[in-house]
């Protein structure tokens, strides 16, 4: 489970979630060497492990040419039964190259409307998608202007449902950075 939690939806007794499934090397790192380890690696991600004898590094496990070394899809969205504690569907979470690499690494988390439509936009594909409740089917995409790093939200206003998302990038994730908030709802 990544950034932006789970949404559950009560008829069904369904949590989705996103998943990512990308190796990692971790090295702890006694307290002593913290500081010279921060100094030495300023945009690393090490974790103070306060109340600990040791920090932690963390770093993502890349081939020589940047990308994951284990296999796709390196990103998920899932549905777990909570009544039974079976997985329920799971299927890549965005794409890339033309489509053809499905599941890429993400963060940020779905949301579940009343209608059976789960909404997320958390994949590195600058899209906010929507799928099936039910099944886990992809039932459409929308393109984004940057990377949607963000939970959506929904609203209705005037008699009309909204899904709206921010659509800022991320950093550390190499999406595109902006500064939008896209709204998209049915035509009327």
């Amino acid at each position: 489970m990544n950034w932006g939690g789970g949404a559950f939806d009560p008829k069904t007794g369904l949590f989705v979630v996103n998943v990512n499934n990308l190796a990692h090397v971790i090295r702890l790192i006694p307290r002593a060497e913290y500081a010279a380890a921060r100094a030495s690696k300023p945009k690393a991600e090490i974790g103070r492990g306060l109340g600990t004898p040791f920090a932690a590094e963390r770093t993502l496990l890349t081939s020589v040419l940047g990308i994951p070394c284990n296999p796709p899809p390196w990103g998920t969205l899932a549905a777990v039964d909570l009544n039974s504690g079976t997985i329920r569907w799971q299927v890549p979470l965005g794409a890339w190259v033309w489509g053809r690499l499905r599941g890429l690494p993400n963060e940020g988390g779905p949301i579940v409307t009343a209608s059976g439509v789960v909404f997320i936009a958390a994949a590195m594909d600058d899209k906010l998608h929507a799928f099936d409740l039910a099944t886990g089917a992809l039932l459409w995409e929308g393109a984004l202007p940057a990377g949607g790093q963000a939970t959506p939200m929904t609203y209705v206003a005037g008699g009309r449902q909204f899904v709206v998302v921010a659509a800022g990038g991320h950093a550390r994730m190499g999406t595109k950075f902006g500064d939008a908030v896209v709204a998209f709802a049915l035509p009327r």
